[in-house]
């Protein structure tokens, strides 16, 4: 099964951490500012309570005038330091601010394009997505010379499950159903719900035609064991059984469009002889696995 790319880290996430870095520094020379002053402070203290009390020595009041001047000079920077580090204490709440908003923008954006190209219920691809893939998929086939195939699965009287237990009980089902057919797929195979109790498959680098009725028979022996699903706090476990039909490019279609009609074909001939599964253009099925 293909995957959906790793959500990516806001862009503005750096600039932030170096602007709270920013922040943090400069707030540790302000400290350093503010300390000087206070010790330039108590020396100017000292120094006028020298002069007061006696006479000064040569010199004294020279360096009080210019200790003074040096203290005033620090408090100012101090000041002006402060008015800089309110205004970076801003910017980073800006930038946080703006990077939870484009986080947001982006989960949402995320959310939007997952809802759009999969199925609500079960969660996996739908046609849309699936068209898109067969697509590309017959571009690599193409390319690399591979058997590509596509089988369509249809759930045999499942009408009877949300007649019996409800519409309820139908949803769970086909969302059981749906867990066991992505364990069942390779990873760059494709199982979509195209609605309904109907599912696509898309299977790629197939090397033997025999692997496909091996596979068939796996996603049949899974979905028709017992499914446990819960009902208004009542468990049940109703059995379903499918068929599927099977078509391969490039001898059963040349397009995705003809590929899909032959597999849905296929599939209603294996539901009508109760075989499990059939080959496009095949009149009798090769084996029952019911």
């Amino acid at each position: 099964m293909q995957t959906e790319p790793n959500a990516k880290l806001p862009k503005g996430a750096e600039p932030v951490k170096s602007l709270s870095q920013a922040l943090g520094q400069s707030e540790h020379v302000k400290e350093l500012l503010e300390g000087s002053a206070r010790e330039l402070a108590s020396v100017n203290i000292a120094l006028k309570q020298e002069i007061a009390n006696r006479d000064p020595l040569p010199g004294v009041e020279n360096a009080l005038e210019k200790s003074e001047a040096v203290e005033k000079k620090v408090k100012e920077a101090s000041a002006e330091l402060t008015v800089v580090n309110r205004a970076l204490a801003g910017e980073v709440r800006d930038r946080n601010m703006l990077d939870h908003q484009f986080a947001a923008a982006t989960e949402q954006e995320e959310a939007s394009r997952h809802a759009a190209f999969h199925d609500a219920l079960t969660g996996l691809p739908n046609r849309q997505l699936f068209n898109d893939r067969l697509e590309h998929g017959f571009a690599q086939a193409k390319r690399h010379g591979w058997i590509l195939t596509v089988m369509f699965m249809d759930l045999d009287d499942f009408k009877n499950i949300n007649d019996s237990y409800g519409h309820d009980a139908g949803d769970g089902v086909l969302q059981v159903v749906a867990r066991r057919l992505k364990e069942n797929t390779r990873g760059g195979d494709t199982v979509s719900r195209i609605g309904g109790d109907e599912f696509l498959f898309l299977l790629m680098e197939i090397q033997d035609e025999g692997n496909i009725a091996l596979i068939a028979e796996k996603i049949l022996k899974a979905v028709r064991a017992p499914c446990q699903v819960s009902v208004r706090d009542l468990d049940i476990s109703p059995c379903v059984k499918a068929s599927i039909g099977i078509s391969l490019f490039p001898k059963d279609g040349a397009t995705a469009r003809t590929l899909v009609e032959s597999a849905d074909q296929a599939m209603y001939r294996a539901k009508w002889s109760k075989s499990g599964y059939s080959f496009a253009r095949q009149e009798e099925p090769q084996l029952s696995v019911r």
